[in-house]
């Protein structure tokens, strides 16, 4: 899912830095840029963590012996 990951990682600086600006409505070009790749870098890690913690639940369910039914 190429294209929705990036997607999702530039809304994560889009809103940091519009949450920037409502905290400092005087912010700096370089506050600016800061925040968007503040957000951008913790959305990627978001992503990251909540595929691994899928990938485990997903191998805890296939080592337990049961099947889930879709």
């Amino acid at each position: 899912m190429g294209i929705l990951d990036e997607v999702g990682k530039i809304a994560g600086a889009v809103v940091a830095v519009e949450a920037a600006e409502k905290l400092d409505p005087d912010a700096s070009l370089l506050t600016k840029g800061i925040a968007a790749v503040a957000g951008f870098k913790g959305a990627a890690a978001l992503e990251a963590a909540v595929e691994k913690k899928e990938d485990e639940q997903a191998n805890t369910d296939s080592t337990d012996g049961t099947q889930s039914q879709a």
